[in-house]
């Protein structure tokens, strides 16, 4: 007995994570799990009873979080426009034009996983949609299964990375830090994370050109009347757009603007500018343009000015991400009325997936807050911070060990899971450290990635494993017959993405200033060198003055 008095905190942790192993709901575990080891602890005398009426509190306090209503209306705005056929059109578009590079369909489907992933923030949507739309075609060009697997599983799980994405509203709450800070410090993180996917499937293309082909001749269907493939339109087309984008910022916006209010601004009014040529060129059937240039421009501007106009007002603080997110929900239907896309059943589909999401995600929160109130209750957060406080290396082993725990930890606990009891165990001492949060929270971002990649638990993998090929099929456009997709394949193909996950885990371990960036537009005050000066007063009837204005400094 008087072992477990001692040990409550590490024996209450090691327990909760065998029952999540044994398969138990999560939010459920969590709950029981936390008020079992309640009524022990009031047992054994480690608190009293009335320990328990502060989960009442914090229960409401849950519920009264605005932000948290961000989670529903991005996972809204995303469902959208996904399933209004936003992910087929840009699939096509973008696998016709890198189509002619070798590894090009592969590096389309990285682009579009990015968009995806700006957009639906759910990583099931982005990989069923492109595993459906991509699959078929990369195989029928020849494409090495455990890469065309690979690429598609590791560009769903984008939607972890990039904003406005749900995990980093998750890890927000869970720091108790800024939606919009983590926005801005994760931008230049998952900008390289999508770099180093296309550079790996380019070197792997330029090594081994046929486990990445190009499409052929037969296959190209944007084809101008001389044969030409209609690119050098599109560059002349974005080089107008850059130019007209940078004298634009040079007049709207001020020199000191920050990094992140010039690239959105820029990037809306070079979209802005490309779509007018683009619409004029069309409706006035001027010929400036090519085919796959229109194509481009109509296919790729308007969610991409959707998702940066959100952002944008998020980042200039015009808007909080609640109430950017509710801008994004409005912008998706009117983008699918405009596209005729949008139907009632379109609708109801979307809500009732968005209403099981956020139904989801608060009842794991309440369940980790009523296991988090008595984990504190016996001192575990003491236990925890004591324990990695202490490690070797201070503030470089304090990251290495989590990141190594993290990652293993990952094999059998999904994001949720990790985001809901990890999380609120490492930011404490974390900050105890003197690491920032926002950055902290990043690196563990990118490091949860590997958790849907995961063999053999990784769910991208069972996502992809459930709409990839489990039998030869006979192809309907060439007749050839195409083989099937083994679940060794699909495993195999993501093991380079998950080292290059790491890979961006460690950069960004190594040089801070990629998430830091975020502070670049707070101004920063020197407290030594502020003074404070009071006027001498006159006090009372007599009109003395009480000596000479005193100075703080």
């Amino acid at each position: 007995m008087e072992f477990l008095i001692a040990n409550m905190a590490p024996v209450m942790f090691a327990s909760l994570i065998l029952l999540l192993l044994l398969g138990f709901p999560v939010a459920f575990t969590l709950a029981g799990h936390g008020l079992l080891f309640g009524l022990l602890g009031v047992e054994l005398g480690l608190f009293e009873p009335a320990f328990f009426q502060a989960l009442p509190q914090r229960i409401f306090g849950i519920i009264s979080n605005d932000t948290l209503l961000a989670i529903p209306f991005f996972t809204f705005m995303g469902l959208i426009l996904e399933r209004s056929g936003m992910a087929e059109d840009l699939l096509e578009t973008i696998g016709q034009l890198f189509g002619p590079l070798r590894g090009g369909l592969a590096i389309a489907v990285v682009v579009v996983g990015a968009l995806l992933g700006a957009t639906t923030g759910v990583v099931s949507a982005s990989v069923i949609s492109m595993g459906l739309i991509s699959l078929p075609i990369m195989l029928r060009y020849g494409y090495d299964r455990s890469l065309a697997t690979g690429v598609i599983a590791a560009s769903g799980t984008l939607s972890q990375i990039i904003p406005p994405s749900i995990v980093l509203i998750v890890l927000a709450d869970q720091l108790g830090r800024s939606i919009g800070d983590m926005y801005r410090g994760a931008m230049v993180p998952a900008i390289m994370t999508v770099s180093l996917y296309i550079a790996y499937i380019l070197i792997l293309a330029l090594i081994k050109p046929n486990r990445a082909p190009a499409i052929p001749k037969e296959g190209r269907t944007f084809i101008e009347p001389n044969g030409s493939h209609g690119v050098p339109s599109l560059l002349v087309l974005l080089v107008v757009s850059s130019v007209a984008s940078y004298f634009a910022c040079q007049v709207v916006l001020s020199e000191t603007a920050p990094i992140d209010e010039t690239v959105v601004v820029g990037t809306l009014i070079g979209g802005a500018v490309a779509f007018v040529i683009a619409a004029l060129n069309n409706l006035l059937k001027l010929g400036w343009l090519s085919q796959i240039a229109e194509r481009v421009t109509f296919v790729m501007i308007p969610p991409l000015a959707l998702i940066f106009l959100v952002l944008g007002t998020i980042f200039l603080g015009v808007a909080t991400p609640t109430e950017g997110g509710a801008m994004g929900a409005v912008g998706a239907i009117v983008m699918a009325l405009l596209r005729k896309r949008l139907s009632w059943s379109l609708l109801k589909q979307a809500m009732e997936t968005t209403t099981k999401l956020a139904a989801f995600v608060i009842f794991i929160l309440v369940g980790s807050t009523v296991f988090a109130l008595t984990f504190r209750g016996v001192n575990g957060d003491l236990w925890v911070e004591h324990l990695l406080v202490g490690l070797p290396g201070g503030e470089i082993g304090f990251l290495v060990i989590v990141s190594i725990f993290v990652f293993v930890m990952a094999f059998f606990l999904d994001f949720f899971e990790l985001a809901f009891i990890i999380v609120p165990l490492l930011g404490p001492a974390a900050e105890a450290i003197g690491i920032d949060l926002i950055w902290f929270g990043v690196l563990l971002a990118l490091n949860m990635q590997t958790s849907f990649m995961h063999p053999p638990f990784g769910f991208a993998l069972f996502y992809l494993r459930s709409v990839a090929p489990k039998e030869d099929y006979q192809d309907k456009l060439t007749g050839q017959t195409i083989k099937k997709v083994t679940t060794g394949q699909i495993y195999w193909g993501s093991i380079p993405f998950i080292c290059i996950q790491l890979l961006m885990v460690a950069l960004v371990m190594m040089f801070p200033s990629t998430v830091m960036h975020y502070k670049g537009g707070v101004s920063k005050v020197d407290l030594e060198s502020v003074e404070i000066e009071i006027e001498g007063a006159n006090y009372g009837t007599g009109g003395g003055a009480y000596g000479s204005a005193p100075v703080f400094q």
